[in-house]
């Protein structure tokens, strides 16, 4: 397996590619669990050639403390990617590598799909995310790119992002690995205590149970009950429930018929800041 550090010497190894070969790409930023794990192994099995990166991004963190505490595994990343294909080019660029000038994010027009949700929250969050996919799909250039569908409003971002700046690839949203008890997988879980983990399977049940009342009632009494039943759960806080149309992410009060929605949660526990989605139909 291949571990590189710069840009010119991975652009020196994929220049050596035959041109009708196929190559996956799949952006992380370390601290790999089975989530990662079902994408590399997706890409794998759909291309022929894999590039991994691991990055820890820092134009997309919005709190330094959040920034600093983010976990760093690189050498049991590489072993579990390892034990996917030995034949993966894993990508490890030093922030100096990516941001020659200066750490700041480029600004787009996302359209407003960077305005709700996350992007209330995180200021200049989307444009980071935006800038080191750019970056990495112009050094790499992939025939397709793999993404969870975890972080589903930063996927319909990044199909935003290839569109307006006229990226060749096709962006490929692979569903979210969840634990054994529906908590979806993030490298932010080793930061919960084991007791709080599993208490965090109540996130999930409450966006199972929001589909569910989805199909009955209209969006704003979902979103009441939602936010009822955090406020008598004193261990989590929840920061925001939305329900929104798939294309635009923008939140609705009632259904149309033939439109597909997806509800979004936001929740603090002990600290960590927890993210989860749902599709409704």
């Amino acid at each position: 397996m291949l571990v590189i550090e710069t840009k010119n010497k991975l652009k020196e190894v994929l220049s050596k590619l035959d041109d009708n070969l196929s190559l996956g790409l799949v952006p992380t930023m370390g601290a790999l669990h089975k989530g990662h794990a079902s994408l590399i192994q997706k890409a794998v099995n759909e291309n022929d050639r894999v590039v991994v990166s691991i990055f820890v991004n820092p134009t997309q963190f919005n709190n330094k403390e959040d920034l600093d505490k983010y976990p760093k595994t690189l050498e049991s990343d590489i072993k579990l990617i390892s034990s996917i294909s030995k034949d993966i080019i894993v990508f490890t660029p030093a922030v100096s590598e990516i941001y020659t000038d200066s750490v700041v994010p480029k600004i787009y027009d996302f359209e407003g799909l960077d305005k709700v949700m996350e992007g209330e929250f995180r200021d200049d969050h989307f444009n980071g995310v935006g800038t080191i996919v750019e970056e990495l799909l112009t050094i790499i250039k992939p025939t397709k790119a793999y993404f969870g569908e975890k972080d589903f409003q930063q996927l319909r971002i990044i199909q935003k992002l290839t569109e307006i700046q006229h990226i060749p690839v096709e962006i490929i949203g692979c569903e979210i690995i969840r634990e054994d008890h529906g908590l979806a997988m993030s490298s932010r879980n080793e930061r919960l205590s084991k007791k709080i983990r599993q208490k965090a399977a109540f996130i999930y049940k409450t966006l199972q149970t929001a589909k569910n009342k989805f199909g009955m009632e209209n969006a704003l009494n979902v979103k009441d009950w939602v936010i009822n039943e955090f406020q008598k759960n004193d261990e989590f806080e929840l920061e925001y429930f939305d329900i929104t149309d798939v294309e635009t992410l923008t939140p609705i009060n009632n259904k149309i018929n033939n439109v597909k929605y997806r509800a979004f949660i936001a929740v603090y526990v002990e600290d960590v800041r927890l993210i989860d989605n749902i599709a409704l139909n």
